[in-house]
């Protein structure tokens, strides 16, 4: 035989089309899927459980109504679109009938697992305060991923995120969403994150699976469900133990940010430093009212010094390791602070002698008859010479 052209295949194709009585001018029931109208033309398609049917109208201004999830009557015929090379139902109609399959499923299982007590608010798990490693359930190409990791992250750096990477769509997903559970149930995290993007009711339907709301329930270890965009409902949602929005939503409910402790430790050295050059600034006033600054100003410091090392505590607490070092430092810098203190000087048995709030700070100062006082670290003495010796 032969060969012929594609022109001819298509123009054959389109003639049994054309001339079959069975395909024209029939009504087709099914559930709307990808409803879209562009330049007054609708795009969608019409389905059961078993097959999907691509369809056109022309001049489709008056059915913006029709949504996702509706189930219609859809007047018009079959035909073949050679130049593209597609089976398209070209509508003339679309009227309603009755609530979508899919839908229906969806409402009749939210309603069984609401009786046998799987949304019990009584039976959700708390998250816990400190969190310091998550599991993400989600496809590993897609931008979800990449969305929490990246609001996480920001807020926490020190968090640890693993990714189990599972199908979110289409024949088999869900089984692979309770693979990711099974996995992360024996791994050391602290939450579960179940996350993908938006999409229409079938392609949320992995997440309207009955298998699924049963193992999330039955899981030891909390679970954040984040399907779909804020408006979108999917039976996890209402099992799991917090719903999120969105993904990255997720990523913010588990991670605490860090920056406001780090502001703190931030503010208060900055405090402390500015306290400590202010002090030493002082240094030519007079040595009583530096001592009574002193004074004031350990207290302070010690007030500070707490201060400080409760920040810091605080921040240990949540990330660990990393900030011990600034830890010690600040520590080492206060003790020897402390030791540069007149009030430590003090402390050892020294005192000053002042002469009329002045600092006697030689003999050739001091006089048969004058008056002194003698500050120590914890009072005064007033007392009047009778003898001066001088050293040779």
């Amino acid at each position: 035989m032969n060969p012929i052209s594609v022109s001819d295949v298509s123009k054959y194709i389109t003639q049994i089309f054309d001339s079959e009585e069975l395909l024209h001018g029939i009504k087709v029931y099914g559930e709307v899927s990808g409803f879209g109208i562009v330049r007054g033309n609708a795009y969608f398609n019409i389905k059961d459980e078993n097959s999907l049917l691509p369809c056109v109208l022309f001049g489709a201004e008056k059915y913006r109504n029709v949504k996702d999830g509706d189930l219609v009557i859809v007047e018009g015929g079959v035909k073949y679109y050679s130049k593209g090379g597609k089976i398209n139902f070209y509508a003339i109609s679309i009227t309603p009938y009755g609530t979508g399959y899919l839908y229906q499923q969806f409402l009749l299982l939210k309603d069984k697992l609401q009786k046998e007590g799987l949304f019990d608010v009584g039976h959700k798990k708390e998250l816990p305060k400190n969190i310091k490693s998550i599991g993400v359930i989600t496809s590993q190409t897609g931008a979800v991923i990449h969305d929490i990791i990246n609001v996480a992250t920001r807020r926490n750096p020190m968090l640890n995120i693993y990714l189990f990477p599972a199908k979110v769509q289409g024949d088999n997903a869900d089984n692979t969403i309770i693979e990711g559970i099974d996995y992360f149930e024996n791994f050391d995290v602290d939450v579960i994150i179940v996350a993908r993007g938006g999409g229409s009711i079938e392609d949320l339907m992995p997440f309207n699976s009955e298998q699924l709301a049963r193992r999330v329930y039955a899981c030891s270890k909390p679970i954040i469900s984040a399907v779909g965009h804020e408006t979108d409902f999917t039976i996890i949602d209402f099992v799991s133990d917090l719903r999120a929005p969105t993904p990255s939503a997720a990523a913010e409910l588990v991670t605490n940010d860090l920056s406001f402790s780090i502001d703190s430790i931030k503010d208060n050295l900055t405090r402390l430093d500015y306290a400590i050059n202010n002090l030493y600034n002082q240094s030519e006033m007079n040595i009583v009212n530096i001592i009574t600054g002193f004074q004031l100003f350990e207290n302070k410091l010690d007030i500070l010094k707490q201060k400080i090392k409760g920040d810091i505590k605080n921040l240990l607490v949540l990330a660990d390791k990393p900030y011990i070092n600034a830890y010690n430092f600040v520590d080492k810098k206060l003790s020897i602070l402390e030791k540069l203190s007149p009030i430590q000087i003090l402390k050892q048995g020294y005192v000053i002698a002042t002469h009329e709030n002045k600092v006697v700070s030689s003999i050739d100062n001091i006089v048969i008859g004058q008056k002194l006082e003698i500050n120590f670290v914890d009072g005064k003495v007033n007392t009047t010479v009778n003898n001066v010796t001088k050293k040779n």
